[in-house]
């Protein structure tokens, strides 16, 4: 059974009101299962990895690679060499920009990315393309905030090198069809990599169905903690690619003249990685996997429906995005409110949603709206934290009436 007391973040008071978390999209809370897991790593074998024979580091190592060996089955990788760990989906798309795309551009050329996209999945590709003279090109979205897949398809070109989409918008819960929109690129050979930050707490992953080349997610976006992530690639494109960094740990042999690099994964992870992360995010998955997809998705889509429903009673709200296929966030804006103002009256209420551009600007320039108010949902959450939301949106409606 889910209830909150698995969350021990969440019982507790904001401004002496029962805090309700509506702020999943920044950032999931942890359960005390990853807590534990953490927490016993430092308490019984912390050590580094890769480098001792002694008995915590063989131990350490172990816990390591086993969460990569977890990580590898969740998404369905071909195998465990695929998956390397990082501080999260921002550096794994810069390091595919760098040391993949990067090397591959030349002057003329072309990235396609949507008008959905994260900065995060924006910026790395204009930076790419500024330094090899090629242009970054972004498929149109439509006033329901999908992709419109005729632009997108229009879009194509003998220019196009690289294409990179996000699975599901962080801003407006979009589900991209990227299986579909995959299948196009390949039926052009271009390689793609897909966003999956805000996917893999709601979406079971599968990179040989999806047929991606890249698939770059964060920990702390499911369950698991901050400054961890993953970068899947295809081995035979990992093994191509040049070291994004240079140190220890990803090196067979130096000399003042040359490097040897390692295989995967360890090509990729200079120096020390980030251990308790790593281990964390494995009890992370544990934790998704003990409670299902399917009961996920049950319970986060009776809250976005039974959040949508509860707005139509609410005087000048209005909701942006409205996609057919969309994940657990509601972003919302008001007539006469601004958004921070919505989000601090929430805050007094014990309500914590998000106020802002979300990183997602050009989304926000398509609607014509300088910020929305988004609340996103958890399996964790309930009926009565949508209640408490409402309460509290009514609450702002009094304040500036």
């Amino acid at each position: 059974m889910i209830n909150k007391s698995q969350f021990p973040i969440l019982n507790q008071t904001i401004n002496g009101k029962p805090l309700v978390y509506l702020d999943n999209a920044a950032t999931t809370q942890k359960p005390q299962l990853v807590i534990d897991a953490i927490c016993n790593y430092y308490q019984t074998i912390n050590a580094n990895v890769h480098r001792g024979v002694h008995q915590l580091s063989e131990q350490a190592t172990q816990a390591y690679e086993g969460a990569r060996h977890k990580v590898a089955k969740f998404i369905h990788a071909y195998s465990d060499k695929e998956c390397i760990f990082t501080r999260g989906t921002t550096e794994s798309i810069n390091l595919v920009a760098d040391a993949f795309v990067l090397p591959r551009l030349k002057a003329g050329d072309e990235v396609l990315i949507t008008h959905l996209e994260h900065h995060s999945n924006i910026v790395p590709w204009q930076l790419a393309c500024q330094k090899a003279g090629a242009t970054l090109k972004a498929a149109a979205i439509n006033q329901k905030g999908e992709v419109e897949l005729e632009s997108f398809k229009n879009l194509i070109s003998e220019k196009t090198k690289f294409i990179a989409l996000n699975h599901v918008s962080n801003a407006l819960g979009t589900i991209n069809p990227v299986k579909e929109m995959i299948a196009i690129a390949k039926s052009h050979d271009i390689p793609v990599l897909i966003d999956g930050a805000q996917a893999t707490p709601h979406v079971a992953i599968d990179v040989q169905d999806l047929g991606c080349d890249f698939y770059a997610f964060s920990g702390h976006k499911m369950y698991g903690l901050t400054g961890i992530g993953v970068l899947w690639g295809k081995a035979a494109l990992l093994e191509n690619m040049r070291p994004y960094q240079g140190g220890g740990d990803l090196i067979l042999h130096v000399s003042i003249e040359s490097s040897q690099f390692a295989p995967l994964p360890n090509k990729f992870e200079a120096g020390t990685p980030n251990i308790a992360g790593s281990i964390g995010l494995g009890a992370a998955i544990d934790s998704l996997l003990q409670v299902g997809y399917e009961t996920i998705n049950k319970i986060e889509n009776e809250l976005l429906n039974y959040a949508t429903e509860c707005f139509q009673a609410l005087p000048g709200f209005t909701i942006i995005g409205t996609a057919e296929h969309k994940s657990s966030v509601l972003s919302f804006v008001h007539q006469h409110i601004h958004p921070h103002d919505l989000g601090t009256i929430l805050d007094a209420e014990g309500v914590a949603v998000r106020s802002g551009h979300h990183c997602a600007m050009p989304v926000m320039d398509f609607f014509d709206v300088p910020a929305t108010t988004r609340a996103s949902f958890s399996y964790y959450n309930t009926r009565e934290d949508i209640d408490a939301l409402m309460n509290g949106l009514q609450k702002a409606l009094e304040v500036f009436n």
